[in-house]
């Protein structure tokens, strides 16, 4: 008998072990769980506590007071916008004779591609001028002198690429020149434009600053206006294949005539007194560094250290998505679209059609930049003209099957006039995030704005090119009554990118101007409300961590670990019972 009861609590504990290692690694398994759940919400919890005391310092930062409205700086960053955007736009419009000159060998098709693929590659080096020229702009020579710098960057590769030998003279090694010059261009806008805001905006008084940023802003479409005209000439002076074996070059040789005239402008321009304020202190800031043994960091990472300044700086890359692809397609692809791609008109008729257009679109976008500077919030006339270009790239498409000269012309300037809304006020918005820290708003601004220019709108003729001849593959295999929506594919991927535009303005970004129109106020309340809301799943977290020891240990006692009895576990026979 004492020798079966013995083979029976051996049988059990036998059974018993397995059960309770089972159970020991369940319960680890809870432990670690919680803890992991509770140090991510603590991790999170020190970046929100980081970014509300930075949102604190960027909204209680002094308003800039040196404003003057400074004629010269103004007409500094007005004439290099037309110089440089002029050099960077010609290409573009000439992308059809630059493809059969350095890509003969491949299709239509492979040849604009390939022509749009170098037009590419400028944008690609669009964010690293940026990080140079902002370096230049916030640490090291200021303003006046990076727009200098900027300007003799892009004269050299232009002038070069009127004297580019083709692919019938030196054969494979011309298309790689012809992107080693592009890649410089790029280089060089990428710290004009932003120079040109930022110098002229912080010249500015408060109440002044979207109608000059809207004059810079208009100055670069005047350098496409330039470029669209000088083109239209050529092309109207010239036959076909007159242009396509050397007069392309003529465009590229004109920019050399209006260099000597922007650099006296340039050089009449004074310093930004707000960045000059703020260099002023290096040498004490160098100081307490020095004894403090502290680097000093670019002006990039300081922006990607903070996580204030990084929401703000990929808010604003998602912001300006639309409207960047939205001014390639219309000024840019537009016109080859319905020339070269439909056949719908000749290049001459598209040019001047763009020709047309770019003019409205400069008037409109001064009064839109003036408009703006009379609403309560700088964000207010971006936020009403973002919906109508969701909306307008779709009609201009379909007003194209018009097929007729008015339904051209008419679709482009609907687009135009709601595009304007947008980028009226859109300078100095974007020049007006960055002013908490005069040492950084070069950077943010020429960073942010480049880097959307390069993912949106450098690749836009290339994807627009793409869904076209997508599209285009799709038309044979459906009814007529199915063919608009079909050549409207491309204007759908303008329309998606501005509703994450909408979506970035209305709850990533930060703007001065909350403060003035209570948005700030608001954005306390509800972020309150939805932490009390939270509270309480915490709270339950909280007390699973704190008892999870005592519910490890209690476990193995009545086999419960959620409540209900373990079909598993038997309990062990103490003596008494045996």
């Amino acid at each position: 008998m004492d020798k079966s009861t013995a083979n029976n609590e051996q049988l059990q504990q036998s059974q018993e072990q397995p059960v309770e290692q089972e159970q020991a690694a369940n319960d680890s398994v809870m432990i670690n769980s919680i803890e992991n759940i509770q140090t991510k919400h603590s991790d999170r919890s020190s970046d929100r506590s980081i970014m509300s005391r930075e949102e604190e310092t960027f909204y209680s930062a002094v308003e800039n007071k040196h404003g003057d409205d400074n004629i010269w700086g103004l007409l500094s960053g007005v004439g290099g916008n037309v110089y440089e955007w002029y050099d960077f736009a010609v290409y573009g419009l000439l992308a059809t004779e630059i493809g059969s000159n350095f890509f003969p060998k491949s299709s239509e098709m492979i040849q604009l591609m390939s022509s749009f693929g170098v037009y590419l590659a400028a944008f690609i080096m669009r964010p690293l001028g940026a990080i140079l020229f902002g370096e230049l702009g916030d640490r090291l020579v200021g303003r006046k002198n990076a727009l200098m710098f900027s300007i003799i960057l892009i004269t050299v590769p232009s002038v070069l690429m009127g004297l580019l030998p083709t692919y019938h003279t030196i054969g494979s090694i011309a298309p790689i020149f012809l992107v080693i010059l592009r890649m410089m261009q790029g280089l060089s806008v990428g710290g004009q434009l932003a120079g040109s805001y930022v110098l002229s905006i912080e010249q500015s008084t408060s109440y002044n600053r979207g109608f000059r940023g809207s004059v810079c802003d208009a100055s670069s479409v005047g350098g496409f206006l330039m470029a669209s005209a000088v083109t239209t000439i050529v092309r109207g002076c010239f036959d076909e294949e007159t242009v396509n074996d050397w007069a392309w070059r003529i465009p590229f040789w004109f920019s050399l005539a209006l260099a000597p005239l922007l650099y006296f402008i340039v050089n009449r321009t004074e310093e930004s007194k707000f960045w000059a304020e703020r260099a002023a202190q290096k040498e004490t800031e160098q100081i307490i560094r020095d004894e403090e043994e502290k680097n000093h960091s670019p002006a990039m990472m300081d922006i990607l250290t903070s996580p204030f300044r990084r929401r703000q700086l990929f808010g604003v890359v998602g912001v300006l998505s639309v409207k960047t692809s939205s001014f390639y397609m219309l000024f840019l692809w537009t016109p080859i679209y319905l020339s070269n791609l439909r056949g719908y008109t000749t290049e001459t008729n598209a040019d001047l059609i763009t020709f047309c257009v770019v003019f409205f679109y400069i008037c409109m976008l001064l009064i839109m930049g003036k408009l703006s500077d009379k609403f309560p919030h700088r964000m207010d006339l971006i936020r009403i003209g973002l919906p109508c270009v969701i909306f307008a790239c779709p009609i201009m498409f379909g007003m194209f099957e018009s097929e007729s000269i008015v339904g051209y012309v008419l679709g482009e300037l609907q687009y135009a006039a709601c595009l304007s809304m947008v980028q009226g006020g859109m300078a100095a918005w974007e020049v007006e995030l960055w002013m908490a820290d005069p040492s950084l708003s070069f950077t943010g601004v020429a960073v942010g704005h480049n880097m959307a220019s390069s993912l949106f709108g450098g690749t836009m003729p290339l994807i627009a090119t793409y869904l076209f001849y997508l599209s285009n593959g799709k038309l044979e295999n459906v009814e007529d009554d199915k063919d608009l929506w079909i050549k409207m594919i491309p204007s759908f991927y303008v329309s998606a990118l501005g509703v994450l535009s909408l979506f970035c303005i209305s709850h990533i970004i930060r703007h001065p101007h909350d403060v003035r129109t209570g948005e700030m106020k608001l954005r306390k309340i509800m972020k309150k409300k939805r932490r009390e809301e939270g509270a309480a799943s915490w709270d339950v977290i909280g007390y699973l961590s704190s008892g999870s020891s005592a519910l490890a240990s209690s476990s193995f006692l009545d086999g419960q670990l959620s409540g209900n009895k373990s079909s598993t576990y038997v309990p062990p026979k103490n003596s008494a019972q045996a």
